[in-house]
C-alpha cells in the first residue's frame, strides 16, 4: 500500500467516527482526502526552488514559452545571495538572434557555432591551467574593440552562448559598455532593468536584485543598469574590485564575460581591463586600421593574456567548408612566461 493509500485510509477511519458523532456531512470528508493526497504528492515530488532542465526538448519550445517564475528558498540564491520572492525567468528572443547570425539552440551546428567552440577552447584552457601559469583573474573576460562598430558585442554574447554549452561552466554576461550598451537589448532585456552601475552605486541591492536569469540554464545577464555621470569613477571604485574578485573566486566553475567600452573612446575600457585577466580583441576586417589596434592594445596590461579574433569576415568561395578566411594572435605576460592563442571567426555582423 502507497503513502498516499495509508494517509487517506487513516483519515477515513478517524473522520469516519468522528462524522457518527458530530454528523458531518461527506463532502467535507472528501475535501480533507484531497488535501492530505495533494500534499503527500507534494513532498515525494521535485524541490519548487530547482530548476530542472530538459535538454531533450525540441529548442523551438525554448522560444515560445511564456515567461515563468520560480519559488525561491527563504535561506537565498546559493549562487548570488539572499533574495526573497519570486525569480523571473528571462526568455530570450531565439528565433530573432538566429537570424541575426547569433548562436542559438536552434542551431546548435551552425558555422558561427563551429567557430565559437575553436575561439572559446584557448580561453578555458587557460582557466584550468591559471595556477600553473600565474594568471589572475583568468575567469574574468574581456571583449573590447578599438572603436565602435567593430562586432564586440556580437562576439561577446556569442562566446557566452558558446561557454554555455559546456558540461562543467556557467556563464555570467555582463553588459558593461556603460556609454551605448546593446547587449541587453539584443537579448530581448529592457533598458530599464537595473544592473551594475546601480549595483555599484546602491549599497543596499544586491546581486540577486539585478541578476537576469534566461531560459538557457547556464546563463545569467547582468545589464548594465543606468546612465550614471561617474560611471568610470563606479568601475574604479572599491566596490567594483571587491564585487570582481567575489566573482573570479567564489565559484570555480563560472565564466563572467564583460561587453566592454571601445578602448579608444572611453576611459572605462581600460579601467575594467586592469580588473580581468584575458582580453578578447575584436578586429573587423577591412575596417579596423592597424594604427588603431596598436594603439589600443597599449591601452591594456602585459599581464593580461590577448587574443584578437578578426570579425566580418567574407566567406571564402574556394572553400570546401564554407568556412570564410580568418586569423588571429594572441600575447600575453605572466611571470615572463609569453602566451598564444590562435582564434578565428568569420561573423558577418555586428
Amino acid at each position: 500500500m502507497s503513502i498516499i493509500e495509508k494517509a487517506i485510509n487513516k483519515l477515513e477511519n478517524e473522520k469516519g467516527r468522528q462524522a457518527l458523532l458530530d454528523g458531518k456531512g461527506s463532502e467535507e470528508h472528501a475535501s480533507e482526502k484531497s488535501k492530505v493526497a495533494g500534499a503527500v504528492e507534494k513532498s515525494d515530488g521535485v524541490d519548487d526552488d530547482v530548476l530542472v532542465s530538459t535538454s531533450s526538448a525540441d529548442a523551438n519550445d525554448l522560444e515560445n514559452k511564456e515567461p515563468t517564475e520560480r519559488p525561491r528558498s527563504s535561506e537565498g540564491d546559493p549562487e548570488y545571495g539572499e533574495h526573497q520572492g519570486p525569480r523571473t525567468i528571462h526568455q530570450l528572443p531565439l528565433q530573432a538572434m538566429s537570424e541575426c547570425g547569433m548562436i542559438t539552440p536552434l542551431k546548435p551546428r551552425s558555422q558561427i557555432a563551429d567557430e565559437y567552440r575553436a575561439i572559446k577552447r584557448p580561453l578555458l584552457t587557460n582557466i584550468k591551467n591559471k595556477d600553473i601559469n600565474s594568471l589572475d583573474n583568468a575567469n574574468l573576460i574581456m571583449v573590447a574593440s578599438a572603436l565602435p562598430g567593430e562586432g564586440k558585442t556580437f562576439c561577446a554574447i556569442n562566446l557566452a552562448m558558446s561557454i554555455a554549452t559546456e558540461q562543467d561552466k556557467t556563464v555570467l554576461l555582463v553588459d558593461a559598455d556603460v556609454t551605448k550598451a546593446t547587449a541587453a537589448e539584443h537579448l530581448g532585456i529592457s533598458d530599464q532593468c537595473p544592473g551594475l552601475i546601480d549595483l555599484l552605486d546602491d549599497s543596499t541591492l544586491s546581486f540577486s536584485d539585478v541578476l537576469v536569469h534566461t531560459n538557457i540554464p547556464k546563463l545569467r545577464v547582468l545589464p548594465v543598469g543606468k546612465l550614471h555621470e561617474h560611471a568610470t569613477e563606479l568601475l574604479a571604485s572599491d566596490n567594483m574590485r571587491k564585487m570582481m574578485k567575489e566573482l573570479s573566486e567564489r565559484y570555480s566553475d563560472r565564466v563572467i564575460i564583460f561587453d566592454s567600452p571601445p578602448l579608444l573612446v572611453t576611459t572605462e575600457a581600460t579601467v575594467l581591463a586592469s580588473l580581468v585577466g584575458q582580453v578578447v580583441f575584436v578586429v573587423a576586417a577591412n575596417q579596423s586600421s592597424q594604427s588603431a589596434v596598436e594603439e589600443a592594445v597599449q591601452h591594456i596590461g602585459d599581464d593580461k593574456v590577448v587574443g584578437l579574433v578578426l570579425n566580418k569576415v567574407k566567406k571564402n568561395p574556394l572553400s570546401a567548408h564554407g568556412y570564410g578566411y580568418g586569423y588571429g594572435y594572441g600575447y600575453g605576460y605572466g611571470n615572463g612566461a609569453r602566451r598564444n592563442s590562435h582564434y578565428r571567426s568569420s561573423a558577418t555582423n555586428n
